[in-house]
């Protein structure tokens, strides 16, 4: 697992897969990124591996693999990283770009959150545990953008669940949020 992970000029992680999304768009220039949403997603529902999420960030879902897919086949959305059960992180959008994770949404009384925030994926859902290596690469890269994005605060690290309540459940009732403290502070 990596411990350290670097954000080159332009927004990228150095070192770890990149799958550009065409789902994205510049950000607002009066944003400031200033929170990550922790999402939860699986394709199909509860099932892990396949590289269907992947497929899905970069708009090249086979629909017919399964039938689910046919519910989701015109959505155009993104996530700036996806972490996957072992702990491989791929990312798809620079952070420094608008990736469309969040949908409708407010935090804090300020709506459209894709604007400030950058949206991390794992692969999970709502009647899972997350893995070890998952909770151990979201805290090495959330300690990263913290790092390279000074407005994002320890307050400012939420669920899609928080800024879309009653419209997300995600990352869910099995997510740790104590676990993910405790290996940011574990961070060398």
């Amino acid at each position: 697992m990596l411990t350290e992970l670097v954000i080159d000029q332009d927004g990228w992680l150095k070192g770890v897969e990149h799958n550009p999304s065409p789902n994205y768009e510049p950000r607002p220039e009066s944003k400031e990124i200033k929170l990550i949403v922790v999402h939860a997603i699986s394709l199909p529902p509860g099932q892990y591996g396949g590289g269907f999420v992947e497929q899905f960030f970069t708009n090249r879902l086979d629909i017919d693999q399964d039938e689910y897919f046919e519910e989701i086949k015109d959505l155009r959305v993104s996530a700036h990283c996806f972490i996957s059960r072992s702990g491989q992180i791929t990312q798809f959008v620079s952070f420094d770009d608008r990736a469309w994770h969040a949908g409708v949404s407010c935090w804090h009384g300020e709506p459209e959150c894709n604007d400030f925030s950058i949206g991390i994926e794992l692969e999970g859902c709502d009647d899972d545990a997350f893995e070890a290596a998952q909770y151990q690469q979201l805290a090495a890269l959330v300690s990263s953008l913290q790092k390279h994005y000074p407005a994002i605060t320890t307050e400012s690290i939420c669920g899609h669940s928080d800024i879309a309540p009653g419209r997300k459940t995600d990352p869910g009732p099995l997510f740790d949020w104590q676990k993910l403290a405790q290996h940011m502070k574990n961070l060398p």
